[in-house]
C-alpha cells in the first residue's frame, strides 16, 4: 500500500483573495465550480472555510465512486485542507499570488492507495483522472472569477 498524490495547477487572472474566498464559500460559489463527477453535495456544518463540514460523492470512474465527508480547516492564509472522514484523502487548495491581478492555484489530493495489482493500476491512472477532474474545477473557479 503507498500513498497515491494527484496536484494540479493553474494561474487564474483574478485577485488572489477573490479566488480563495470563491474557494472558500461552500454554501454558494463551491458548488457552482464542481463538475458532473460530484453528486450530492451538501453543506452539513458552516460553509465559508474553516470549520465547514461538507459531503458528496465523487465519481472518478465509471465504476469508482468515493463517498466523501470532509472536515475543512485553514492551517495557514490561503490554504484550504480537506479532511475526509471516510478514507485517508486528504485535498489541500493553496492560493497564492501570481504577478499583478493573478492567482496561481495548487490542488493536491493525497491518499494511502490499495495494495497489489490494484495498487499499482491505482497509482498509474488515479492521478491523471484526479488531475482532469480538478481541471475542470479550476476551469470553472477561472470563469467564476473572471474580471
Amino acid at each position: 500500500m503507498g500513498q497515491v498524490e494527484a496536484t494540479t495547477e493553474r494561474i487564474i487572472a483574478a485577485d488572489p483573495e477573490e479566488v480563495f474566498d470563491a474557494l472558500a464559500d461552500y454554501t454558494g460559489t463551491r458548488a457552482k465550480l464542481l463538475p458532473e463527477h460530484f453528486s450530492e453535495y451538501e453543506v452539513r456544518e458552516g460553509g465559508d472555510g474553516e470549520g465547514t463540514l461538507v459531503h458528496w460523492k465523487l465519481q472518478a470512474t465509471s465504476k469508482r465512486v468515493r463517498d466523501c465527508l470532509l472536515e475543512v480547516s485553514e492551517p495557514t492564509t490561503g490554504q484550504l485542507v480537506e479532511k475526509d472522514r471516510n478514507s485517508s484523502m486528504v485535498t489541500t487548495w493553496t492560493v497564492t499570488p501570481a504577478g499583478e491581478g493573478k492567482a496561481r492555484v495548487v490542488v493536491s489530493t493525497v491518499w494511502n492507495g490499495a495494495g497489489g495489482i490494484g495498487g499499482f493500476f491505482e497509482r498509474a491512472f488515479a492521478p491523471k483522472g484526479l488531475g482532469r477532474i480538478y481541471d475542470a474545477v479550476l476551469d470553472k473557479l477561472a470563469a467564476e472569477t473572471a474580471k
